[in-house]
């Protein structure tokens, strides 16, 4: 492995890129049922009424529900430095300097979770029937839509600063499948316990 290229827990890789397939697929078949049902904000008219998009985007979201309460219970304990710091407000006065850009993409990653945990709950709320019956003013689906547009911000600010402050290397981090003998998943019951601990101590 490149000494220039960051480590990153094998948890993390995996709950990420596991996380991040199931927010594409959701935010794709969510844009789609929203192109085939409403298009009040604009579409692409790539596709009709068909209910089973509905369903696919429901499958989307059921599985996203769990992964994601495991990712965000992961990325609050384990990996809360690459969240918003305490300090957040300080740092950005910092403007154009190394650990501004780190906030930044502390921001991005904080608000992606805020963002996907929104349309996880708006999406829960809503009932099925509603876009089939031309039912489009309904409050869950309208705070789904915004969640919808907080992620696509959120994903393309995450990219740039990803690519910003870790350049290609840590880009590419995030895809190596070699890992620590400290990251065994056999070991990933005790490292659970031991983050746990560590939050229950501070």
């Amino acid at each position: 492995m490149p000494k220039s290229q960051p480590y990153q827990p094998l948890f993390l890789r995996l709950s990420h890129a596991l996380t991040t397939f199931l927010v594409l697929g959701a935010f794709i078949t969510g844009f789609l049922v929203y192109d085939s049902y409403d298009r009040r904000f604009g579409g692409l008219e790539l596709t009709e009424e068909k209910y089973s998009l509905i369903d696919i985007h429901g499958s989307f979201g059921f599985f996203l529900l769990f992964v994601y309460f495991v990712f965000v219970v992961y990325s609050l304990i384990a990996q809360r430095k690459k969240l918003i710091q305490g300090n957040t407000l300080q740092t950005l006065t910092k403007i154009n300097k190394p650990v501004w850009w780190y906030t930044l993409l502390r921001i991005s990653n904080t608000l992606a979770l805020i963002a996907v945990g929104l349309s996880v709950i708006s999406g829960k709320f809503q009932e099925e029937e509603w876009l089939t019956n031309g039912e489009l003013n309904h409050l869950w689906y309208f705070v789904h839509l915004i969640a919808w547009v907080i992620i696509l911000f959120s994903i393309l600010l995450h990219v740039l600063m990803v690519a910003k402050v870790g350049g290609v290397p840590l880009i590419v981090s995030m895809f190596n499948i070699h890992y620590k003998p400290q990251d065994h998943p056999k070991l990933w019951l005790r490292n659970i316990q031991n983050w746990f601990n560590q939050f229950l101590d501070k």
